[in-house]
C-alpha cells in the first residue's frame, strides 16, 4: 500500500509541474507578442525605407475604420490592418479621416497618412477661378 501511495503521489507531482510549465509558456508567448505589438504602435515604421511608392488610394463616405485599415493593407501601404486601427484609435486624427482619393506613399509613417486622410483638401486657384 506504501507503493501505490508513492507513485500516485509522484505521478501527481509530475502532473503539477507538467500544467505549471505550461502555464508559465503560454504566459510568456502571451506577454512578448502583447510587448511586441505595443511596442509596434508606439514605434511605427514605413513599409519601404527610402521613398517608397506612391499609391492612390479612395475612402467612401460609408467606409469604417476597418475597411480602411483593410484596404491599405491590401495596398502595401501598412503592414498589419489591426496595427493600423489601433493606432487611429489613440491619434489625434482619431475619428477624423475624410471621404475622398489620397496619394499616399510606402515610405509614410501610419501617422503621416492618417494627417492626410484627416485633412480637409485646401481650395485650389482653379476652384476659385471657377466661382468668379
Amino acid at each position: 500500500m506504501n507503493v501505490k501511495y508513492l507513485i500516485v503521489t509522484m505521478v501527481e507531482t509530475i502532473i503539477k509541474v507538467a500544467v505549471l510549465a505550461a502555464v508559465i509558456v503560454f504566459v510568456f508567448r502571451g506577454a512578448t507578442q502583447a510587448y511586441d505589438f505595443g511596442y509596434r504602435v508606439f514605434a511605427d515604421e514605413p513599409v519601404s525605407g527610402s521613398g517608397g511608392r506612391t499609391i492612390t488610394v479612395g475612402i467612401a463616405e460609408d467606409d469604417s475604420l476597418k475597411d480602411i485599415a483593410q484596404m491599405l493593407e491590401e495596398k502595401g501601404l501598412v503592414e498589419d490592418a489591426k496595427l493600423f486601427i489601433v493606432q487611429e484609435l489613440l491619434s489625434a486624427h482619431h475619428g477624423k479621416i475624410l471621404p475622398g482619393i489620397y496619394d499616399l506613399s510606402t515610405g509614410m509613417k501610419a501617422e503621416e497618412m492618417l494627417e492626410i486622410m484627416s485633412t480637409p483638401p485646401a481650395d485650389s486657384e482653379s476652384d476659385k477661378s471657377e466661382e468668379g
